[in-house]
């Protein structure tokens, strides 16, 4: 099968990492990425559930709400780690490409990390993004879509070593983050479609997304 855009992106950079970085370090990765996937926590929401409303600042501090967003159509939520994490920038910057697309399919998109406003507006002109970039400080959006984990100490102590100050970016000191997870949701407010996964390099392809946009609002 052939790979897409977004996992040829995803598998080049993992090749290079795998050059840069000590096998140790690689382990250690990959076990947190097993315990979290071995867990009871951070599952999602899943389709036919009713999503959790939410009105959040945006990169320049506007208050964005759900509400607002689906009187206009359905909305694509896409929850990502941060713009420290390369894997969402490929996406992040992977919905751009689409963007127009999505909205002559008639949705609307919005991207949501707990980082503060100004890491999310760097995020935002780093990547040359054109759609809302949400902050949910505090996970208090994602833990309502059961999405919220904490790092283990051990990954802390790495991400540390690697200069990743989570801690900085998100403005509080609990190292928590949500699953990469992504959700289409219908006028109605029930989610239509989902893809949640613990492994923050499993991310389904933005076009096929489109494609279940498009399969939404035909109904």
């Amino acid at each position: 099968m052939t790979q897409s855009t977004l996992q040829k992106q995803f598998a080049e950079y993992i090749e290079s990492f795998k050059k840069r970085v000590p096998q140790e370090k690689q382990d250690l990765m990959k076990k947190a990425i097993d315990e979290l996937e071995q867990s009871n926590e951070s599952k999602g929401l899943r389709v036919g559930d009713k999503a959790p409303t939410f009105a959040l600042p945006n990169a320049l501090n506007d208050e964005v709400k759900l509400h607002d967003l689906l009187a206009k159509g359905p909305v694509i939520v896409t929850f990502y780690r941060g713009g420290w994490c390369p894997y969402c920038n490929m996406e992040l910057r992977a919905y751009q490409g689409i963007l127009d697309e999505i909205h002559e399919a008639g949705g609307e998109l919005v991207a949501i990390s707990p980082q503060t406003p100004d890491q999310s507006l760097n995020t935002k002109e780093k990547s040359e993004l054109n759609f809302h970039v949400l902050s949910d400080v505090g996970n208090k959006v994602a833990q309502e879509f059961d999405l919220v984990y904490r790092l283990p100490d051990y990954l802390i102590d790495l991400y540390k070593e690697f200069g990743l100050r989570v801690d900085e970016h998100n403005a509080d000191d609990s190292w928590t983050l949500p699953v990469s997870a992504t959700y289409i949701i219908a006028q109605d407010g029930t989610i239509a479609y989902e893809y949640a996964k613990a492994d923050y390099k499993d991310r389904v392809e933005p076009s096929d997304v489109l494609n279940e946009l498009k399969k939404v609002t035909a109904k």
